[in-house]
C-alpha cells in the first residue's frame, strides 16, 4: 500500500518539489497540499493522510494549532526554518513525531516517513517522552537548536539508550549510523557533535551540567569527549526509566 501523504507549507515552492519528488516514487501518494492551516485541517479531515508535513509560521492558522486540533492518527513531521529548541520542544509536546529543520533533503524527510510509520502506538508513547526529555536536556545545558551537531548528538543519545554497547565502538559504529541517517560522512558527525558541546561549555552553564545530573561532573577547564557526554545522557535517562 502507498503511504498518503499530505504537504502544509505557505511556500508554494516547497510544496512544489515536495511533491514532484514524492510523486515520483512509487510508495507514495500525495493526497492534498495546503497553504496554511486553516485549509490543512480541512483537507486533512476529508482525506485522512497517514503522514502529514507541517510548517510551523503560516497564515490563518499557525502549525501548533493544527497540531492542537489534527486527528491524532496522523502522523505529522514537522519541516520548519524556526530553530530555537523552544520550539522544537512546543512540536513535539503537542504530538509531532520529528523536527527538522529547513533547508533539509527529501532523503532525510522520506527516511523520518518510513520510521514512523513502522512506530506501534506504544513506542510513539515512548518515542515522545524521550524526544521531550532529550529537548529539554538540551534547552538546559544551552545546546542551540539551529546549529547541525543539535541534531546529531540527538540521534547519538536516541541509539545509545537502544544499545548501550554502542558507545564503545562510536568510531566505527555510532559515527557512521549517524552519518548514514542524515546524509553526510563520520566525520563531520564527530566534528558537529564536538561543536555542540563546546558551544553548551563556551555558554558558562556548566552549573545547570552539574545540577542536571545531580553531582559535580565536570568544571569550566574541563569538557567531556564526545562519546562520555552520549553515555552521560543516556545513562540518566536510561536510569530515570526503570
Amino acid at each position: 500500500m502507498k503511504i498518503r501523504l499530505m504537504i502544509v507549507d505557505d511556500n508554494e515552492e516547497f510544496i512544489r518539489e515536495a511533491t514532484a519528488y514524492f510523486t515520483a516514487k512509487p510508495d507514495y501518494e500525495v493526497v492534498a497540499t495546503a497553504l496554511n492551516g486553516e485549509e490543512a485541517l480541512e483537507k486533512a479531515a476529508a482525506v485522512n493522510p497517514d503522514v502529514m508535513l507541517l510548517d510551523i509560521v503560516m497564515p490563518k492558522l499557525d502549525g501548533y494549532g493544527v497540531l492542537e486540533k489534527l486527528d491524532k492518527s496522523v502522523r505529522v513531521i514537522v519541516v520548519s526554518a524556526l530553530s530555537a529548541g523552544s520550539f522544537v520542544s512546543k512540536a513535539v509536546n503537542l504530538g509531532a513525531r520529528y523536527y527538522m529543520m529547513k533547508p533539509c533533503r527529501f532523503e532525510q524527510l522520506e527516511a523520518r516517513i518510513v520510521e514512523s510509520m513502522k512506530e506501534s502506538a506504544a513506542s510513539r508513547i515512548k518515542n515522545k517522552s524521550l524526544e521531550e526529555k532529550i529537548t529539554n536536556i538540551f534547552i538546559t545545558v544551552g545546546i542551540p537548536a539551529h546549529i547541525k551537531g543539535y541534531q546529531f548528538l540527538r540521534e547519538a543519545i536516541k541509539m545509545a539508550i537502544d544499545n548501550p554497547d554502542v558507545i564503545n565502538s562510536i568510531t566505527k559504529r555510532l559515527y557512521p549510523e549517524v552519518a548514514r541517517r542524515f546524509d553526510t560522512s563520520p566525520s563531520k558527525v564527530e566534528r558537529a557533535i564536538r561543536h555542540a558541546i563546546e558551544v553548551a561549555w563556551n555558554r558558562g552553564k556548566i552549573e545547570n551540567i552539574n545540577s542536571l545530573f545531580g553531582v559535580r561532573v565536570y568544571s569550566h577547564n574541563e569538557k567531556p569527549t564526545n562519546g562520555e557526554f552520549i553515555a552521560l545522557v543516556a545513562d540518566k535517562m536510561l536510569l530515570e526509566s526503570v
